[in-house]
Order: C-alpha cells, then sequence, then structure tokens
C-alpha cells in the first residue's frame, strides 16, 4: 500500500513538474513572440498612408479650424510653472525651454510630457493631435497607427499626438474627442501669427491629413528647428 501511494505521489509530482515547465515554455514564448509580432504590425502600418486609418473627414464630424491669436515665441519659462493658455487645446504661447522629443510621435497618459514642452514643439512647426484621456483603448489604437503611419510630405514627419485631460485647460466643445493644433508664422504684410485648432468628434487620418496640408510645417515660427 506504502510503495502503491509514493509510486502514486511521484506520478503526481512528474505531472505538476511537467505543466509548470510547458506553462513556462508557453509564457517564455509568449514573451519572445509579442515584441516581434509589434515589430511586424509597425513595419506594416509605417508603409500605410494615415488616411488608411479611422472614419473618413466627412463622418469625422469636424468644426471648422481656429484664428486663434497668436504668441509667445521664445518666451520660455522655468520649468515647472504652470501657463494658463488663453485656450485649449494650446495652439500658441509661452512654454518651457525643452521641446519634446523629435522622434517620438505617440504619447499616453503615463509618459506624456508637460503641456508646456509640447507647446514648444508647434513653434517648430509640428502638428499635434490632442486626444481625450477618456477615449476608448480602440479609438486610441487608431491614433497610435496614424502616428506610426506614412504622414503627407507637408508635415515633414513632424507629428506628435498625445492625451489631454480636460482639467488642464477650458472645457472642449461637446462631443469632440480630438483636437488638432498647429502655430502658424506671422503674416508677413501685418505681422501678425495665429495658431489654429480643430475639432473632431471621431479619429480621422483623412481630416488629419487635411489640417495638415493646409498648415504644413513650413509654416512655422520657427520651421528650421527639429
Amino acid at each position: 500500500m506504502i510503495e502503491k501511494m509514493q509510486r502514486e505521489q511521484a506520478a503526481g509530482d512528474r505531472r505538476r513538474t511537467i505543466m509548470i515547465v510547458a506553462g513556462a515554455i508557453v509564457v517564455g514564448l509568449a514573451i519572445i513572440a509579442y515584441p516581434a509580432i509589434r515589430l511586424v504590425q509597425d513595419s506594416r502600418t509605417k508603409n500605410q498612408a494615415l488616411t488608411d486609418f479611422g472614419v473618413a473627414a466627412s463622418a469625422a464630424s469636424c468644426d471648422a479650424p481656429t484664428n486663434d491669436d497668436g504668441g509667445g515665441t521664445q518666451d520660455h519659462r522655468p520649468d515647472g510653472e504652470k501657463i494658463a493658455y488663453a485656450v485649449s487645446p494650446p495652439s500658441s504661447g509661452p512654454h518651457y525651454a525643452v521641446w519634446a522629443p523629435f522622434d517620438k510621435k505617440f504619447y499616453s497618459m503615463s509618459d506624456r510630457p508637460p503641456v508646456e514642452n509640447l507647446v514648444h514643439n508647434l513653434e517648430h512647426g509640428y502638428t499635434i493631435l490632442w486626444y481625450r484621456d477618456t477615449l476608448p483603448k480602440n479609438e486610441i489604437d487608431k491614433i497610435e497607427k496614424i502616428a506610426k503611419s506614412k504622414l503627407p510630405q507637408s508635415s515633414l514627419n513632424k507629428f506628435i499626438a498625445a492625451p489631454y485631460k480636460q482639467s488642464e485647460g477650458k472645457g472642449w466643445p461637446d462631443g469632440k474627442n480630438i483636437a488638432f493644433a498647429h502655430w502658424s508664422a506671422p503674416d508677413p504684410t501685418t505681422q501678425k501669427s495665429f495658431g489654429h485648432r480643430q475639432f473632431c468628434n471621431s479619429v480621422s487620418g483623412e481630416a488629419l491629413k487635411n489640417f495638415m496640408e493646409k498648415y504644413p510645417a513650413t509654416d512655422a515660427q520657427e520651421p528650421n528647428g527639429g
């Protein structure tokens, strides 16, 4: 009887060991496979036009772009100083001396730099796609794909997508979840500059493309930066 119990216990131990090893192999393969899958997906997305993602511009319920009074060129404020921008999200204004990295095009709430850093990027011709931080994950995934896609020539690859908390500025229009922003160069005649914002209900690569072509990266306070 004792020998039988010992054999059964040994068999059970072997089964548990096999299950543990098999589970570890599966987890290990998943850990290895996930980055490889993301790499393949990112490579595929890189060759797609941004118009492949989201709804058509006609279905995005976008408002007309604004002409906000521009100002704050080279007005650098100390890091940590909270700047109250006149419009939300900001399309121009004072900002921190350091801009967000030029090679990073998509941010989540966990890694996004302060708004004041991103306004500095606007000064250098960037278009920023701000999205509500409360958007569903599937919509944010579309935005991330847009950020990794083939951007229009007019953008000079100067683009960032970043989340925005409504507590960070004045409230957005009802139902609007996306806002494009760009800071244009001064008008050569009047020397007046404008910031531009366009609000949309839905994610639309086509609407973004239209905005970036209307306000190209060369139309900027300091177009040579970045």
